[in-house]
C-alpha cells in the first residue's frame, strides 16, 4: 500500500490493538471511541467483526478505515465450545473457566484452536477480510505472564510452553490475531 492507513478498532480492547498494530506494518490504529457498542449476538465471527466494523463506519471518523474483530477458543472436548460466545462465556475468568469445564478431560478432547476473524471496512465502504487460526492445546495450569485471556494455558501446537510464557514477541508473529493480519494485508 506504500501510504500510511489510518484505521480505528471497533473495540476498547487494548491488548488487541497493540497486538494488531505490530501485526498491521503502515497502519495507525487507534481505538474507536464510543460509549457503547453493539452486542455481539452474531453465528460467526464473521458476522461479529463484519457487524462491530458497520458500527464503527456510522459513530467513526468519517476519512477513516474501521477495523471490526472478532475471537474465540474452540475446544474438540467441548464440543467447539466456546467459540464464537467466547468472551461472554467465561465472563472474564477465562482461565478458570476453561480449566473448570476440562476438569478430568483428557488428551485429544483438550485440542483447542484459536480463531479470529478481521473486516475492514474503506471510508467508501470496501470490505476486505483476514482470518487466522492457531492449533493447539488446553495445558493443566496457568503458565507465564504475557498475552491476555486463554493465553496462560494455550499451548500451541508444535510447542511445550503456553502462549503466555512465550511472550508478546513471539505472538506478535504466530497469534491467530497476527495471521489473520496477514490473511488481510494479503488481501488488500
Amino acid at each position: 500500500m506504500g501510504l500510511t492507513l489510518k484505521a480505528r478498532l471497533c473495540s476498547r480492547n487494548e491488548h488487541k490493538r497493540r497486538e494488531l498494530a505490530q501485526a498491521l506494518p503502515g497502519w495507525e490504529l487507534e481505538l474507536l471511541d464510543a460509549d457503547e457498542y453493539p452486542p455481539e449476538d452474531g453465528a460467526t465471527y464473521y458476522e461479529n467483526a463484519r457487524d462491530k466494523a458497520l458500527f464503527g463506519r456510522l459513530v467513526g471518523p468519517v476519512g477513516a478505515w474501521m477495523l471490526g474483530e472478532d475471537s474465540g477458543l474452540e475446544v474438540v472436548g467441548l464440543g467447539g465450545g466456546p467459540g464464537v460466545r467466547s468472551s461472554r462465556r467465561a465472563a472474564g475468568d477465562e482461565v478458570g473457566w476453561v480449566l473448570r469445564e476440562l476438569e478430568g478431560v483428557e488428551g485429544q478432547r483438550r485440542d483447542a484452536r484459536y480463531v479470529c476473524e478481521l473486516v475492514a471496512l474503506s471510508p467508501e465502504g470496501r470490505e476486505v477480510l483476514g482470518t487466522g487460526t492457531l492449533s493447539g492445546r488446553i495445558g493443566r495450569e496457568p503458565r507465564g505472564s504475557s498475552g491476555f485471556g486463554f493465553d496462560p494455558v494455550f499451548v500451541p501446537e508444535g510447542e511445550t510452553k503456553t502462549v503466555a510464557e512465550l511472550g508478546d514477541e513471539w505472538k506478535a508473529q504466530n497469534s491467530h490475531r497476527a495471521r489473520a493480519a496477514r490473511a488481510l494485508l494479503e488481501a488488500f
